[in-house]
């Protein structure tokens, strides 16, 4: 099969598209087709080496994936063949085919397009533990997204609006904030101007910002933090801004607001059990209609790399979507 391959950590431009053994299923696992992996900042910095979890080389990259199952180990019995999917692996996103443990896995309705359910889990996951579990965000709340065109961003917006919040989205560019406009955000900004702060004082007037959804981190984060009102919640999801911020503490204590670190994989690590709870709260509302993931960008399985290569200069907007089957 087709593969896109990481011997040696040198980045997106380092990897090599060529032809590997074909996986076959055992025990628990499933073999699927794979139609389409999303691609997120995490792959790109693991290829380079700069991620905390460096997987032994080579390796294939990609950890999002959808398709469908052509053949089950000889004890799986809870999926079947033919069987519509999404997944989530350690590796081996970025080929025609893989193998996965059947734990993994979530049926998915013929609705549901491929390209859209790639680069759904992680991102909707992590956007509704991190308003759940972590903020507590509530309806007729006011939420300010940064960074809010990028898959992560356009799915807190949706998670946002389906728990009843006001949205507002940050995005650099008026192609960004168009693709923020689309997916519901109720007001965009420009965080590239020189006082954005004001214009997120204009927007709210005298209602507070009571949480603020941060997976850039850098000289956003700072500005963020004091703009939020009395009681309010940061939320650190990551830093694509390739920056980690410093606070000064003293905000946290004048404005009484917390500061919580939102690490979806950390938290389903200790608790396991979570994981089907929040994935049962998201299918929920894709049946009824309260979120609807979109298809983001999408790639050959040859042109991968350009695609980490974008999300590294944040010129992505949406989720990057790797089609393997073209």
């Amino acid at each position: 099969m087709k593969a896109l391959v990481c011997e040696n950590y040198s980045g997106p431009i380092g990897l090599k598209f060529k032809e590997v053994e074909n996986p076959s299923p055992s025990g628990n696992q499933i073999l699927m087709k794979i139609e389409a992996a999303g691609i997120g900042y995490v792959d790109a910095l693991m290829v380079a080496g700069k991620y905390q979890i460096k997987p032994k080389l080579p390796y294939v990259p990609g950890s999002e994936i959808s398709g469908t199952i052509i053949a089950t180990g000889e004890t799986q019995t809870n999926l079947k063949v033919g069987q519509r999917i999404l997944a989530t692996s350690s590796s081996g996103g970025l080929a025609e085919f893989a193998v996965v443990d059947a734990s993994n896995c979530v049926p998915i309705p013929d609705s549901f397009h491929f390209n859209a359910a790639a680069g759904f889990l992680v991102n909707y996951c992590t956007a509704l533990y991190g308003y759940k579990y972590c903020g507590q965000l509530r309806q007729g709340e006011t939420v300010l997204i940064l960074g809010a065109s990028g898959g992560v961003g356009l799915a807190a917006i949706d998670c946002a609006k389906a728990l009843g919040a006001t949205v507002i989205a940050a995005a650099s560019t008026e192609e960004k904030r168009e693709a923020c406009n689309l997916a519901g955000a109720d007001f965009v900004v420009d965080y590239e101007k020189e006082d954005w702060r004001s214009d997120v004082r204009g927007i709210l007037g005298s209602a507070p910002l009571d949480v603020v959804y941060d997976p850039v981190g850098g000289k956003y984060a700072e500005p963020s933090l004091r703009s939020l009102g009395p009681g309010g919640r940061f939320l650190v999801v990551g830093f694509a801004s390739g920056q980690i911020p410093s606070f000064p503490a003293n905000l946290t204590l004048l404005k009484r607001c917390s500061v919580i670190g939102v690490n979806w994989g950390g938290h389903i690590a200790q608790n396991p059990g979570t994981v089907k709870e929040v994935i049962s709260h998201l299918m929920g509302w894709i049946h009824s209609g309260k979120i609807k993931p979109r298809e983001g960008q999408i790639f050959k399985l040859k042109d991968a790399p350009s695609a980490m290569q974008q999300i590294l200069e944040r010129k992505a907007i949406g989720k990057m979507v790797i089609n393997p089957q073209s």
